[in-house]
């Protein structure tokens, strides 16, 4: 293997808060994070900036905490799970502190390893049928990655190419062994570059291209980066990474990679080991679907040359951080134009013509997005379409549930520019 897989990390020397009673009260009382519970006790993952909480009592969830896994925390599952901890020491303090810190957050839970998702499977499962309505005690999750069944006839091309503005399919990866960003060491982060690094400099052709490291990027790769949206955001205090400790030595080990024609690219040690996005202008959609399959067997192979595999199960698919992100992981998005669809969205429609859209998608399991999320208009008309599901389903057909319901979404468009009536539409979508 070309790193070798470490398990722990030295302890830190140093009380993370100090050595007297009174001095840990007067950081309680001052530190946001031990708001909802808990105190520092000296996780070995800890380092110099950042401190995981343990929680030796049941946090305190108050009306602000809106997570899946605040509501499915009970004490009893709360101190059934307390004592456990991976062979990578994650523990269920780990799993839940991102969550009790951050309230807002839809999910609130994060997985530190793979042993992870089976040690504290009794508090993810439930979070996973709530998110996916998936029920991992009992089902099972297909994968397909032969971009040679996707259906795509020329009539869908042609209209593709007339209302797509641009087409990215994206997923996450990581590989076997090591710790997810939660839980991870140093040492485990630069072994996870290392073998994407491998993979990288082994992609050939269209793929080929260049990996940037994050903290050796200059000011004019940076503008560049950032001109191009290829740059994943700072971790910030409301987000996931920060209170889940996925921040941890940023930007250490991070980096991006895109091939020349900017038409791949990969995020490496954000949420996730690895990112990857196809994209291109344009509705070839089966163009960027085989590009993305590439890019995952890339991956794929480079794991196995260095010993290991991807984190993936017959249960849950692809594993990863999060339990959104769970089984294909997959989203793929089309940037449509729909000026008639975008009318719809103004003040004097009704709530139900402004939520046309919104139903016509829900028919395939899509979500369609304004530039102010569900419900609204678009900037320039144009939305955002993407697939809902993650988990359940495979790669190719999500790709297809996609293909198909986006074809529809421009069929309509085009019966409203023709000025056929929304009630008119609105029968017919009933009766198929």
């Amino acid at each position: 293997m070309g790193c070798t897989q470490s398990q722990k990390e030295p302890a830190q020397t140093t009380n993370p808060i100090g050595d007297v009673d009174k001095q840990l009260q007067k950081t309680e009382a001052l530190d946001p994070y031990l708001k909802y519970g808990g105190s520092y006790s000296g996780d070995i993952k800890d380092t110099a900036s950042f401190k995981y909480v343990s929680y030796d009592s049941m946090p305190v969830f108050g009306s602000d905490h809106k997570s899946l896994m605040s509501k499915h925390l009970t004490k009893e599952l709360f101190y059934n799970l307390n004592n456990k901890k991976t062979s990578k020491g994650y523990t269920l303090s780990n799993a839940i502190m991102t969550g009790v810190v951050t309230p807002h957050l839809g999910v609130g839970a994060t997985a530190g390893d793979e042993e992870s998702w089976e040690l504290f499977r009794d508090l993810y499962y439930p979070i996973i049928k709530d998110w996916h309505g998936y029920d991992a005690y009992t089902q099972k999750h297909p994968v397909d990655l032969d971009p040679s069944k996707i259906i795509f006839t020329e009539d869908q091309k042609l209209l593709f190419n007339e209302f797509v503005v641009s087409t990215r399919i994206r997923a996450a990866r990581n590989i076997s062994g090591y710790s997810l960003p939660p839980g991870t060491t140093d040492q485990d982060r630069a072994c996870v570059e290392n073998v994407l690094k491998q993979a990288f400099n082994g992609l050939t052709g269209e793929l080929a291209g260049i990996y940037y490291e994050l903290g050796s990027l200059t000011e004019e790769q940076t503008k560049s980066l950032l001109e191009q949206g290829f740059l994943f955001q700072i971790p910030s205090p409301r987000n996931l990474l920060t209170g889940a400790g996925a921040a941890r030595s940023w930007p250490h080990n991070r980096g991006i990679f895109h091939n020349d024609s900017c038409t791949a690219l990969a995020w490496v040690n954000e949420e996730d080991h690895c990112r990857i996005i196809s994209m291109e202008v344009g509705g070839d959609i089966p163009s960027v679907f085989a590009r993305f399959c590439a890019l995952s067997n890339a991956l794929k192979e480079s794991a196995a040359a260095n010993g290991t595999t991807l984190m993936w199960n017959d249960t849950l698919g692809f594993l990863g951080t999060c339990p959104s992100n769970l089984g294909t992981g997959l989203r793929a998005s089309v940037m449509v134009c729909l000026p008639h669809f975008n009318r719809l969205m103004e003040a004097e429609h009704s709530q139900e013509d402004k939520e046309l859209l919104e139903t016509l998608c829900a028919k395939f399991d899509l979500q369609p997005r304004g530039s102010a999320g569900e419900h609204s208009a678009a900037v320039g008309a144009k939305f955002d379409i993407s697939n809902k599901q993650r988990l359940g389903f495979s790669e190719v057909q999500l790709v297809q549930k996609m293909i198909d319901g986006v074809t529809k979404v421009i069929q309509i468009e085009k019966l409203l520019a023709e000025g056929t009536t929304v009630q008119s539409i609105r029968e017919t979508l009933l009766m198929e």
